[in-house]
This record gives structure tokens, sequence and C-alpha cells, in this order.
């Protein structure tokens, strides 16, 4: 009976020094102890390095959505998260005051069961409206937290637009301004005009994707050079060219290096226009 309560009274007095020992840690004010590097990835960075560029001035953080979904026979499910790996970077150090959070790659699909929409093909998640409006809420209260002026949403994907929109709406009543928040839709807008700045580098597909055609494959050159800036690899290009199949809306993939260059060019077209129009909604 004695080691019983004696048990217990170790546990009892034990339990403030349990708590605050879960509530320590490093001093947030502490010196940095070694130099910083250099990234616009917050996940890249130690919590040190986002702290001192937060007080250096990168305060605007670009939060992108992007997707798991089917993107037809040749692209890797993840299209949308590869092309912002390219595209989200780039429009930072454009801005060159802004981080770039964690991509968010859970977005809406389709109803998972019965399932509609990109649900019907294997490879596919989906997440409801609420859930993803709720993460994007508790990403942007993150950012909040730490002291970002701006949060800026884009996204990859036609429907994960309405979401953004909804939160951004939202936190900017709720917030009122501190930080501000924004949904800068002109990011997924150029998206179709890439395809008129494609042909001014002689790159017309057949027929015109702008059209419904599109959607016949879910996919077409655009994307796959962006892709292939990341990893030319989730464009299956030895697998096509064995199978003779290597082309797109009557635009040939191969060779390889043309079709990076052609995807480096349109990252920073998209980049450029991005850029543009977060400095213009900031600046409203």
């Amino acid at each position: 009976m004695r080691t019983l309560l004696a048990a217990i009274a170790f546990v009892l007095t034990a339990a403030p020094w349990a708590i605050a020992q879960s509530n320590s840690g490093p001093d947030p004010n502490m010196p940095r102890p070694i130099s910083a590097r250099e990234s616009v990835w917050i996940e890249e960075l130690t919590w040190l390095e986002v702290r001192d560029a937060i007080r250096g001035g990168k305060t605007t953080a670009i939060v992108a959505t992007g997707g798991i979904e089917q993107n037809g026979p040749y692209v890797a499910t993840g299209k949308h998260n590869y092309v912002l790996q390219a595209t989200a970077e780039a429009i930072a150090r454009r801005l060159g005051n802004a981080l770039v959070a964690p991509i968010v790659k859970f977005v809406p699909e389709g109803n998972i069961d019965p399932p509609s929409n990109h649900m019907k093909y294997p490879g596919t998640f989906s997440v409801s409206p609420a859930t993803y409006e709720a993460l994007l809420t508790d990403i942007a209260g993150s950012l909040r937290q730490h002291g970002f002026r701006h949060v800026v949403f884009i996204g990859d994907s036609g429907g994960n637009a309405e979401g953004m929109q909804a939160v951004a709406d939202t936190l900017t009543r709720t917030w009122k301004g501190t930080p501000t928040v924004h949904h800068i839709r002109e990011y997924y807008e150029q998206d179709m005009w890439s395809y008129d700045y494609l042909k001014s580098l002689g790159i017309v597909q057949q027929p015109d994707v702008k059209s419904s055609q599109r959607g016949a494959l879910h996919d077409d050159y655009h994307y796959e050079a962006i892709v292939a800036t990341v990893d030319a690899r989730h464009i299956r290009v030895d697998e096509r060219k064995a199978a003779g199949l290597a082309s797109i809306y009557g635009v040939s993939v191969d060779p390889i290096a043309t079709t990076i260059a052609h995807g480096k060019r349109l990252v920073d077209y998209r980049a450029g226009l991005t850029a543009a129009a977060i400095r213009k909604a900031l600046a409203q």
C-alpha cells in the first residue's frame, strides 16, 4: 500500500514538471548559430532561417494548391504539384520578398462515394470542400502567427479556386487586413493564355486545346513541358518513345531538351504575370 501511495505521490509531484517540460523549447530570440541556407521554400528552411527571413522583409507567403488526380495516360497524378514546384518558386523569386508554404496537395477532386469527376480514376485523392477550406484557414492562421503580412493563394487546378476565394474573403473580413489575404486568380487564368504564348514559340497544338477538345486527355504540351523542368520521367518520355506515342496534340515532346527549354520559358512567363498580379493586389 505504501508503495502504491508513493507512486501516486511521485506522479502528482512530477506532473507539473512534465507539463512544463512539454512546453519548453529553445528561446525564440536565440541567435542563429550558422549561416542561412538559401531557399524560398519554408519546409526547406530551419525555424531560425524562417524567422530571420521574415525579419529581413520576406513577409509575403505564397500558399499554392495543386492536387493528385488523373492526368491522362502519360503524366503522373501529381502533375499540378510538379508544376507548382517550378512556378511557385519562380514567382517568389520574382517578388523578392516572399516565401512559399508547403504545396497543398489534397484538394476537392469529386465525391468519394459514389465517385464523381476525377475520383472515378485510381490514384486520385479527394477531400470535401469543408475539409479543404478548413486546411487553408489553418495554414493561413499559422502564417499569420509567425508574422507574415500578406498571404497569397494560387491554384493550379480549376476546382481549387472557389475554396481559396471563400477563405480569402472570410479571413479578410475577420482579420481586417492583418495580414491581408488574397486569391490571385490570374495565376490559373493565364494557364489559358499560355497556349497563345506557345504559339509565339512556334508551337501550335491540334486541335486547338483552348477548345473543349482538351478534355479528351486532360493533358497538353504546356503542362508536360513545365512538368519536364522538374523531372522528365513524370511525363514518361522514354516509355512513350518506345511505344511511338511521344507527341501530344500533334506536338512531340522529343527531343526532351527542347521540351524542357520550352517549359522553362513557360514558367518564366507565368511567374512574371502572376508576380505582377500579386504586386497589384497588395498595392490595393
